[in-house]
């Protein structure tokens, strides 16, 4: 270009850059921090003047973003920048993007005039996204802007020149070690190049004008993003806005576009660029300029973009995070104070695979409860399925599954990230006499149901006979377990918490604590079990019984609403302080 001949100066503009890291730390910000808020947020991101050519200048936001420190990698530069998460697409839609963008703008204006930008240069840069994340499918709409002042009103392109054209080699030798050797000033990304004596140094944006009087030649430098010959990127529009709101009086302009790049494993900035311009006179004015800005999207015109992760996440970890997403959201509105990780780490035991069982275990998983284990020593037979929420018709096929191991397979299909197992397992029972031949067969079912107990922090009783719950009642008063029991029958249904004995210290303190008041609450430590009335031992309840005495013979619905009901029972104790 001839040094009479002119042309506005154009910027290469910044494109976002976020992965996959960045959007699991917003899906899990607006799950567990924000739900509801709408208010600004505070983003860190970074850009680097190190691209290879062809690259697009990008400003990259990454699981980072989301931290106080703010700490750009190394070689890259930081820069601020606010989100907007909404809660709704038609929200999304509808927010006044030119009044937010103006809104940044406005900051960046501010610390221009208060010249905070000129102790801070990272003020210069700054970014806005207004999203929206469906977290249901995983699809995440979103608009960036880089916020860009239209300051001075022309500037005029004089000269354009590669870095090798402006210095000799040897001056770019040593602008090299000066840059390495004042890395701290050029942290920024905006520095000042002090010429005098053929020695060139760096320095701190602030003392720009004071170096303009003394030196031979001082230029103004940032770092650059750009990869496109002979063009400068979206940074160098807000400094340019500063020297000519802070410096008025400073026309003509030399500027250093440094690019600090890896080409063929060889270290090269030779391709950096040296504008001459020529900045038009401005009127001093307390007024923030116009502000532009808006990326565009992939069909390069205004408009949202659309990031769709559904499909490439991991269907395993895409259902770990889907499955809590109804309970996480319990906690926006109606329950914030709801424990999830104590209800998520409880390990359940379930005495009885069968109406009761099956129903039990799939409420459990609802709940976020991972670690569920099944206890049965039946098979499941064809009358099964249509009650038995966990079975289907091929598990009848032949002698019939186990139904502990059919149960606990069926929660696994459900969901893979469940910690089911099934035990084949007797549990012996008062009045049910026992063979000479099968007392060692007995006393390992003893010691397998006492190791059970021991690994497990709440125990269901969900069993067929009155007698088979005693066993596991002792067991669970001896171990300090808390014991859910649930009964039915043909239109009737029972449910018992059993009481929980406590140290004598906590009862001492509980008694002082109630009295005069048992009749308003009863401690869970004063709370009876299952046989507390009896006056008599349990006997075999099935013996010269008929078929439909012997079968738990109830309305189909039944199962569900004890079943139900139970789990809640558990989960509320479970929220109790004590619990």
């Amino acid at each position: 270009m001839d040094e009479n001949e002119w042309q506005p100066l154009q910027f290469v503009p910044f494109t976002s850059a976020l992965d996959g890291g960045f959007w699991h730390a917003l899906t899990q910000k607006k799950l567990e921090v924000y739900k509801l808020d709408e208010t600004p947020k505070d983003l860190n991101g970074f850009y680097s003047n190190s691209n290879s050519a062809g690259i697009p200048s990008t400003l990259n936001l990454e699981l980072s973003a989301f931290d106080e420190s703010g700490d750009a990698p190394k070689h890259c530069f930081g820069t601020r920048g606010t989100l907007h998460l909404l809660n709704t697409l038609d929200a999304f839609k509808n927010v006044d993007k030119k009044q937010l963008l103006e809104e940044e703008g406005a900051k960046v204006w501010q610390n221009i005039k208060n010249r905070t930008a000129l102790e801070n240069p990272t003020l210069l840069s700054r970014f806005l996204l207004v999203a929206f994340a469906d977290l249901k499918k995983y699809h995440y709409y979103y608009w960036f802007a880089f916020p860009a002042l239209c300051y001075p009103a022309t500037c005029r392109w004089m000269k354009t020149q590669l870095l090798n054209e402006y210095f000799t080699a040897e001056q770019i030798v040593r602008l090299q070690d000066a840059y390495d050797t004042s890395h701290c000033v050029c942290t920024s990304g905006y520095f000042v190049l002090a010429q005098k004596d053929g020695v060139i140094t760096f320095h701190h944006l602030r003392e720009f004008k004071e170096l303009y009087k003394s030196s031979d030649a001082v230029l103004l430098g940032f770092s650059d993003p750009s990869t496109i010959d002979g063009y400068p990127g979206w940074p160098l529009r807000n400094l340019l806005a500063l020297v000519s709101a802070c410096w008025s009086d400073i026309r003509d302009l030399t500027v250093v576009c440094f690019r600090d790049r890896v080409k063929d494993t060889r270290r090269e900035i030779t391709h950096s660029l040296v504008l001459q311009l020529q900045l038009s006179a401005t009127e001093p004015s307390d007024s923030c300029p116009k502000v532009v800005g808006w990326e565009k999207n992939e069909r390069q015109k205004l408009g949202p973009r659309v990031a769709n992760l559904s499909s490439s996440m991991d269907p395993a970890k895409l259902a770990e995070s889907s499955v809590s997403l109804n309970l996480k959201l319990m906690r926006w509105r109606l329950l914030p104070s709801l424990d999830l990780e104590q209800i998520s780490r409880t390990r359940c035991l379930l005495l009885g695979a069968g109406t009761l069982g099956c129903n039990v275990a799939r409420c459990l998983l609802g709940w976020g409860v991972r670690t569920i284990t099944l206890v049965d020593n039946s098979r499941v037979s064809y009358s099964n399925p249509v009650r038995q929420s966990l079975f289907v018709f091929e598990d009848c096929i032949g002698d019939g599954k186990n139904k502990a191991t059919a149960a606990a397979e069926a929660l696994k299909r459900i969901y893979p990230g469940v910690n089911a197992q099934g035990v084949s397992l007797t549990i012996p029972m008062p009045g049910h006499p026992v063979s000479a031949s099968a007392v060692e067969q007995v006393k390992q079912d003893v010691q397998q149901l006492e190791e059970l107990f021991d690994q497990h922090d709440v125990v269901f009783l969900l069993l067929d006979t009155r007698e088979g719950r005693w066993l596991p009642t002792v067991l669970g008063a001896s171990k300090r377990k808390l014991i859910m029991n649930a009964a039915l029958g043909f239109d009737t249904y029972m449910i018992v918490r059993h009481g929980m004995k406590c140290s004598s210290a906590d009862a001492a303190a509980i008694d002082t604590g109630l009295k005069g008041s048992l009749g308003e609450a009863i401690p869970g430590s004063q709370l009876g079990c299952y046989f507390c009335n009896d006056v008599v031992a349990p006997g075999d309840s099935t013996k010269d019984r008929t078929l439909d005495q012997q079968c738990t013979v109830s309305r189909p619905g039944m199962s569900m609403m004890v079943s139900a009901l139970i789990v809640e029972l558990m989960v509320s104790v479970l929220q109790h302080p004590d619990g």
